[in-house]
């Protein structure tokens, strides 16, 4: 992840890129050599912030692209939402004061962006521009196994709020509180929503059946 991160090409699964990040400045001749340089304490905390990141990148890209991948159905498209949100954070450390909430940020930062990207191809649509591939894509169903392909598709089916609420649930295993916080909804319309959405699946795939 750089400063020009459009340039940078998609995000690999297994590698983080560490930002290129300013080291301390040099004493000036006039100063002594144990002089503490000014810009030392600001460099500290890039270089933590960039450590912060790539942590996270490590621990998480995957299971976040997977999570994009459920809302929009391709993996470039989740790829690149995940690398916005994960650019976005780093951007955004000087701002964030409690180091705890980054993980929260990049969970509502690829959530949002997964819905710029659905709204970009409503309006493409509109324009007689169709998306391919749908969702749900090939691609992304066999990434999860071809028994699973039917849950998946019936899942791609579901209004936009009942699939980032199971996506959050049982890909990323979060509790009701944390997905509320991630979608800006209150925590019982988590709850009923993710009802309405199982019910939902499982008269579809009976019906099936």
């Amino acid at each position: 992840m750089t400063s020009d991160h459009k340039q940078s090409g998609r995000i690999r699964s297994k590698v983080a890129t560490r930002p290129v990040l300013p080291g301390p400045a040099e004493p000036g001749p006039a100063e002594p050599a144990t002089a503490e340089p000014a810009t030392a304490e600001p460099a500290n905390a890039d270089s933590a912030g960039g450590d912060l990141v790539d942590d996270l990148f490590r621990v998480h890209a995957v299971t976040l692209v997977r999570v994009a991948m459920l809302l929009l159905g391709d993996q470039p498209s989740a790829e690149d939402v995940v690398q916005d949100a994960f650019f976005g954070l780093y951007r955004s450390l000087p701002k964030l004061k409690d180091r705890s909430k980054a993980l929260p940020y990049l969970r509502a930062s690829v959530v949002n962006g997964s819905r710029s990207v659905l709204r970009s191809r409503q309006r493409a649509v509109r324009r007689g521009v169709h998306h391919e591939p749908p969702v749900w894509s090939a691609e992304s169903a066999a990434m999860a196994g071809e028994d699973r392909k039917a849950l998946l598709a019936a899942v791609a089916r579901l209004p936009r709020r009942a699939r980032e609420v199971l996506a959050l649930r049982y890909y990323l295993d979060l509790a009701d509180h944390e997905i509320a916080a991630a979608l800006g909804v209150s925590r019982a319309t988590v709850s009923s929503t993710a009802s309405r959405a199982l019910a939902a699946l499982g008269r579809e795939l009976q019906e099936e059946l």
